[in-house]
């Protein structure tokens, strides 16, 4: 019996993933999965793993390149109301892992809580930020992380305290498939304080970011003692195009999908950029954005 015979109203059979994801591109996911409960989630993961079928998370898509042939998995999102709700409990908020991360943000002021105010103009969902540990040098969402709540492929769920976790930039030792929900410990402060930090956050991040209006995702993380921007713009690949995807010229850091772009447009853009980077700086670039 297959996925969709099993689970005839939450699944989605050759459903295109291009609209969920933040570059617009990619081809058809063999299954879409939307549980709406702890439990059915657990009984998805129960049948993919009896099934041999791969299963991969879907969060906001916001780093994430999906290739534009057919992907032979069970994709999950998690966006039923079990997992994006918010808790404020005293100077602790637990988020769902399905939730968008600007939600938790304002939640978080709203109730005169400090803490992640810095990080307002990322997008992505909680459990992706953590697991991705987003932020800069602003501050990183790890450091007022106290507890994840995962579940394994066997449908397991285990609480990780932070003192079990292990975060470094833009990556975190969470490899179980599924963040269930996320416990941060955050501080009283005055909220007027608080949207001050928020707004100077906000203006300083768009100023280095591509143009909103633009689909537009990292590529590399930044080496020790210096920026993948800086390199990529000395290695002399400033606006590179190769088909419609194309360096942008605020942040050569980040590629441009303009109308028209395929994945494999990105990826040779990709392999272009980390080679040439290699063969005139001696940098060797590790790659950020997620391909499947």
């Amino acid at each position: 019996m297959s996925l969709a015979q099993q689970f005839p109203e939450i699944v989605r059979c050759r459903e295109p993933l291009a609209p969920y994801t933040h570059l617009r591109i990619g081809g058809p996911a063999d299954y879409l999965v939307q549980p709406r409960t702890v439990e059915e989630l657990r009984q998805v993961l129960l049948a993919c793993r009896q099934a041999q079928l791969p299963v991969r998370m879907l969060g906001g898509g916001n780093n994430l390149l999906v290739r534009d042939d057919p992907i032979a998995a069970a994709v999950i999102r998690l966006t039923a109301p079990a997992f994006t709700e918010v808790q404020v409990q005293g100077k602790y908020l637990r988020a769902g892992g399905g939730g968008s991360l600007w939600h938790l943000i304002a939640t978080s002021v709203r109730a005169g809580l400090t803490g992640l105010e810095t990080l307002v103009g990322l997008r992505g969902t909680v459990g992706g930020s953590v697991r991705c540990n987003v932020g800069d040098r602003t501050g990183e969402i790890a450091t007022v992380v106290r507890e994840v709540t995962v579940m394994t492929e066997d449908g397991t769920i285990h609480h990780r305290q932070r003192d079990d976790l292990h975060f470094a930039e833009h990556s975190s030792d969470i490899d179980e498939p599924v963040i269930l929900s996320v416990l941060f410990e955050l501080e009283p402060e005055n909220t007027s304080a608080i949207l001050k930090r928020m707004r100077k956050a906000w203006i300083l991040r768009k100023a280095q970011e591509p143009w909103s209006f633009q689909a537009a995702v990292r590529l590399f993380r930044n080496p020790p003692g210096n920026t993948a921007a800086a390199l990529i713009d000395r290695a002399g690949l400033a606006k590179t195009r190769i088909g419609s995807a194309e360096l942008s010229e605020r942040n050569s850091n980040y590629v441009v999908a303009h109308p028209g772009t395929t994945a494999a447009d990105i990826l040779r853009l990709l392999d272009i950029v980390r080679t040439q980077v290699k063969a005139r700086t001696g940098v060797l670039l590790e790659q950020e954005l997620h391909v499947w």
